[in-house]
């Protein structure tokens, strides 16, 4: 973990500035309901329109949503920064994807209803925490490391509410339901191993680079303060909606 949570240099004070800026922006700015939903009115749409399974356009609509999402990515990203044996990548991006399975059936089959704009704060949230954890502000603060592996879980069960929400706006048809729900996380699955090769490919990369320390608390930074932003746009959409 990388301990640097004292402004040292004018650039590191920047890089606050300008996240506090953003936080702010966010937070009194006026946001579009997509936002907080993600769901384009031709998908909606054409789900509403269908009855029955539909092996590939679930597929494709989960896959869809998680290469898109950002705040998921933003998240998975965090979970590998410091991940250097594929082992242990696996077994965070497990317990992620576990996490989200158990929510997002169980969300959308038992009807349970959190507003969206709550719901991706606090995946927005989710992105904050992991950002400083790998800056090694908890070890800092409280002088203790908490359970990287049950924080990896427990926002995996906060991201899969996220999904549920998505797909609960689809309203779709009970015909099918269950099927449908399991190829779209099937989607969801390929979207989220085609998404972590990217990122895996681009950070083993920079890795490899004498640099790669020295500007991992600057991306972590930065990581923070988008998830920060997302917090402010968010909780705005939920007052002003």
């Amino acid at each position: 973990m990388v301990q640097l949570l004292q402004f040292k240099t004018a650039q590191d004070r920047l890089y606050a500035c300008i996240g506090l800026v953003l936080m702010l922006i966010g937070l009194f700015g006026v946001i579009p309901d997509s936002w907080a939903h993600g769901v384009t009115m031709g998908d909606k749409g054409y789900i509403q329109e269908t009855t029955g399974i539909h092996a590939v356009p679930f597929i494709y609509l989960g896959a869809k949503h998680m290469m898109t999402g950002y705040d998921h990515l933003l998240f998975l990203l965090g979970v590998v920064f410091f991940l250097y044996r594929l082992t242990d990548v696996t077994i965070y991006v497990t317990l992620f994807a576990v996490g989200h399975v158990i929510t997002l059936l169980s969300g959308v089959l038992m009807d349970i209803s959190i507003s969206a704009y709550i719901i991706d704060a606090i995946i927005g949230f989710s992105v904050v925490y992991k950002a400083l954890d790998n800056m090694g502000a908890y070890q800092r603060w409280f002088g203790f490391q908490p359970n990287t592996k049950a924080a990896t879980f427990l926002f995996g069960l906060l991201h899969g509410f996220g999904l549920a929400t998505k797909i609960l706006d689809y309203e779709l048809s009970p015909d099918g339901l269950l099927a449908n729900l399991i190829f779209f996380n099937i989607g969801v699955e390929i979207g989220q191993i085609l998404a972590l090769a990217v990122i895996l490919i681009a950070i083993t990369y920079w890795r490899k680079s004498t640099n790669f320390l020295r500007h991992a608390y600057h991306a972590n930074a930065f990581m923070m303060m988008l998830g920060f932003l997302l917090m402010g746009y968010q909780i705005t959409g939920y007052f002003v909606q």
